[in-house]
């Protein structure tokens, strides 16, 4: 399949946490990142943008009943930075994951001038 888009981890956050999921969890979450680099329309069940957040995105993972996010952004439309991830607990996406994710992206954009 065509790539339409190039995603890269920012640092190593994204690498840290899919080293500590199970087989079968990064096997998803490489389907899912597929998906975003080669379909034209990305579904709102694999990427979601988070409100009020200035471009922040989660891709979402779901094994079973279990569910995962890893935050992302585009930067110059068509490239993907992949920052932190972690496992859902709770029906609402925790503040401090988000803000970490802010957090982080800033950082990226600082780093880049």
């Amino acid at each position: 399949m065509e790539k339409i888009r190039e995603i890269i981890a920012y640092k190593n956050y994204f690498e840290d946490f899919l080293q500590k999921q199970p087989i079968k969890v990064q096997n998803k979450i490489f389907k899912i990142l597929e998906a975003i680099e080669t379909l034209e329309r990305i579904p709102a069940t694999y990427l979601r943008l988070i409100a009020e957040t200035k471009g922040l995105y989660e891709a979402r993972i779901q094994v079973g009943s279990d569910i995962w996010r890893v935050f992302c952004f585009f930067d110059s439309g068509r490239l993907v930075i992949l920052l932190n991830g972690f496992q859902k607990k709770t029906q609402k996406t925790p503040k401090s994951e988000i803000e970490k994710a802010i957090r982080l992206m800033r950082e990226y954009y600082e780093n880049k001038k």
